[in-house]
């Protein structure tokens, strides 16, 4: 195996990426991996819900993790963008941003999803500071609050509960007519929870603190936080160039063991599950990188030529 070719390369090194290199790196497996440095989440104050690390930043958590996981030597993190892949009679070949080439049997895509950033004028400022899209995340801390909801449909239908356990002062704006039953409406007014169907035109704060929403027929409502439920998709378009499939709802199709709809491609994290989270992200790593150690550990076990042994 020369300098460029490794047992396992794993694009993306943020929470699952590393933790599925520190399950490589213990099993000795000669492992790389390639992040660009620019983690989805890199604008969230704090991050809880993950035992040990509940309220370290997302830089904290990312920082000892790589320091913990780099300490085993078959692993190497490179930093630069993955560009391209494609299948080879081994495995797979990576180029990157720095026009090198690596080589791997298996491949990890622990790569996030982007975020799709409304076209409303102060969104992008409060973006996982004080409006936030996950109530196990981020609910605690704003607890009791005035609190708009801005979804739609099932979605809404999904988050309004959970939100309503935290605060009792609830608002739904649907950004346009509601998509819900008559059943459904009864049951958002018995819990005292407004429809507001106008589209947003701004939302007003202070370093990204939510103060007010402001419509496009020019009226307004104070709020302290609110609720999102936003389009993504995938940070990079490799898996799918290279035959793997996505769900309906645009996430990487895996199985219970991560595996994609390619053989040795693998996807952990963000990109092939709504579950996201610190925690989650991290059993996934885990999980996948276990998964690749079997399989290599039984290819090499299986592949051993026969000795005939004489009496």
């Amino acid at each position: 195996m020369n300098q460029n070719e490794y047992e396992v390369i794993i694009i993306g090194g943020s929470y699952s990426g590393l933790s599925a290199a520190m399950v490589l790196g213990r099993s000795l497996r000669k492992t790389l991996i390639i992040d660009s440095g620019k983690p989805c989440n890199r604008q969230t104050p704090h991050s809880h819900n993950f035992l040990t690390q509940d309220g370290s930043t997302p830089q904290e958590i990312s920082k000892i993790a790589k320091t913990q996981v780099l300490k085993y030597d078959t692993v190497t993190f490179y930093e630069a963008l993955a560009t391209g892949a494609k299948k080879t009679k081994k495995g797979f070949e990576i180029t990157t941003s720095l026009d090198t080439t690596f080589k791997a049997k298996k491949l990890v895509f622990a790569t996030g999803i982007k975020d799709l950033i409304p076209k409303i004028k102060g969104f992008v400022d409060c973006w996982a500071i004080s409006v936030v899209h996950c109530p196990y995340c981020h609910g605690y801390e704003i607890k009791n609050k005035k609190t708009a909801i801005i979804t739609n449909g099932e979605k809404a239908v999904h988050i309004t509960p959970l939100v309503h356990n935290l605060t009792k002062n609830s608002t739904l704006i649907t950004s346009g007519k509601a998509g819900f039953s008559s059943e459904q409406i009864l049951k958002f007014k018995q819990n005292n929870i407004a429809i507001i169907e106008k589209e947003i035109s701004e939302i007003v704060h202070t370093n990204g603190q939510l103060e007010k929403i402001i419509f496009k027929d020019g009226s307004k409502e104070n709020f302290d936080c609110a609720y999102a439920a936003i389009p993504f998709e995938q940070n990079t378009t490799i898996p799918m160039e290279l035959g793997c499939e996505l769900t309906e709802d645009g996430h990487l199709k895996v199985n219970s063991m991560f595996q994609t709809t390619v053989n040795g491609i693998y996807a952990c994290g963000d990109n092939s599950t709504p579950m996201r989270s610190v925690a989650n992200a991290v059993y996934a790593g885990n999980v996948t990188g276990a998964v690749i150690n079997k399989e290599l550990a039984d290819a090499s076990f299986n592949n051993v030529k026969a000795i005939k042994i004489y009496n």
